[in-house]
């Protein structure tokens, strides 16, 4: 069952929104913002050729890519003004081939400290209307000072 979080800063939506639309690579990979709650974030991903990998499923890296992201986002719902999101580490099974026509990568806050935060990211193929569980991914995120 999932914990409920209140987020730290009224504007939490608008302040994903906006750091979505920095990163490039989600512009690169097409990828877009699903849903979004306190403590949760979904990065969707329709299937191109540019994404596959030798059999013509959607390839292990961008998996990872969408589902560290849907973690960070989901952590980052949550915290004040003026702070930021690093990835510390994650650890990600592949489960199944992700053959279908979209990605859906699921990111859920497990624990939010006042620094580190746990994530936990399933990610889903979309195939003729049909989800699948591929890859369930655990991760560690680091809350810093906003800027470069």
């Amino acid at each position: 069952m999932m914990k409920h979080f209140d987020p730290a800063d009224a504007n939490w939506e608008g302040r994903v929104h906006a750091s979505f639309a920095r990163q490039g690579i989600m512009d690169t990979l097409g990828a877009r913002l699903g849903s979004l709650a306190p403590g949760k974030a979904e990065i969707l991903l329709d299937f191109h050729e540019r994404l596959s990998q030798q059999h013509g499923f959607f390839h292990a890296g961008v998996i990872s890519t969408i589902a560290d992201s849907a973690g960070a986002f989901a952590a980052y719902s949550l915290f004040p003004p003026g702070r930021a999101i690093v990835s510390v580490e994650f650890k990600i099974n592949m489960l199944n081939p992700a053959d279908g026509e979209r990605l859906r990568a699921a990111g859920e806050v497990l624990k939010c400290g006042r620094t580190l935060s746990i994530c936990e990211v399933e990610v889903y193929t979309i195939k003729q209307g049909a989800e699948t569980l591929c890859a369930k991914m655990q991760q560690t995120l680091f809350q810093v000072a906003e800027g470069k």
